[in-house]
């Protein structure tokens, strides 16, 4: 990705925003949670993602929290910062702030609430945020939550003309994947961003992920990342489907930051699971059984 020098199956978790009892962002454990987690075998870092509730902090916010994560990171990993809003105007000055932070790169959503009206529109967005974007922009297809998919066409006119250099594929749809692999040249970096679908994905080309899962059983995905490099199926696919797959699950039924807060605040890299609406924490009953995931994926090593 550029200059950016990331391993094969490369893991990047999109970095979780701790809350203080105020309910303002906590630095302090935000600096706390980056180091565990590099620690833990981590290869990159994405604050101001979805899990990282983006969507709910202001711009100054923002700034602190990738201000913080590239303090913590150390050059230890390269930060990806996430810069989605609906705005060019708003993405490019995020992109600016994130640049002056010192991030390696910024992630870019479709806009959301105004979904495009014709392909064309989608491809004059992509050109207006990326074109001279002070660091490498990559793209991130998810339209659970902006309401559309980004066109094959688009992406690989972007990835050739060289404005962008990656991808984040929260689709969950490994065909689609495949056809964007097939059209955007070997240098574009493909990032799948559904935890449970890493192993897959490594078969058709992707280059890593960016999961959620991966700041709260670093170790479980540092394994699973040398067994895809090495060539060890089998250790591969019983990591993948008796820690990653099921703890997967189970936090996608209470959605991430939440499931991912009440996991990471369970080994004790963050210090308060708590979140800000619309966003809840699962129930208590919930809440056990996430725990009894996380400790069950770690026992599969």
């Amino acid at each position: 990705m550029n200059d950016i020098e990331l391993p094969e199956a490369a893991v990047s978790p999109p970095i979780v925003t701790p809350f203080d009892a105020d309910g303002d962002v906590d630095a302090d454990a935000l600096a706390s949670h980056v180091d565990r987690v590099v620690e833990g075998g981590v290869d990159g870092l994405v604050p101001c993602g979805t899990t990282g509730e983006f969507a709910s902090l202001d711009d100054d916010e923002r700034r602190t929290v990738i201000e913080t994560v590239v303090d913590a990171a150390d050059g230890r990993v390269p930060v990806i910062a996430g810069a989605a809003d609906t705005a060019v105007s708003r993405v490019r000055d995020h992109l600016s702030a994130a640049a002056a932070a010192g991030a390696d790169a910024g992630l870019v959503t479709l806009p959301y609430y105004h979904g495009s009206t014709d392909p064309a529109g989608q491809r004059a967005f992509v050109e207006a945020v990326a074109d001279d974007a002070p660091i490498p922009v990559l793209l991130y297809d998810i339209p659970a939550t902006v309401g559309e998919s980004i066109e094959v066409d688009v992406l690989a006119d972007a990835a050739r003309s060289g404005s962008v250099v990656g991808m984040k594929d929260t689709t969950g749809d490994l065909t689609g994947l495949e056809a964007k692999l097939r059209e955007t040249p070997d240098s574009f970096t493909a990032f799948q961003g559904v935890d449970a679908q890493l192993y897959p994905s490594a078969s058709i080309g992707v280059d890593g992920g960016i999961h959620a899962l991966s700041q709260v059983i670093p170790e479980v995905f540092d394994a699973l990342g040398e067994a895809i490099r090495e060539g060890d199926d089998d250790r591969a696919l019983a990591l993948h489907r008796r820690a990653v797959g099921p703890l997967f699950d189970r936090c996608a039924d209470h959605g991430f930051a939440p499931a991912t807060k009440v996991a990471a605040a369970h080994r004790g890299f963050i210090p308060d699971p708590a979140v800000r609406p619309p966003l809840t924490l699962p129930d208590e009953a919930a809440r056990e059984a996430i725990r009894a995931d996380v400790d069950a994926a770690l026992d599969a090593l």
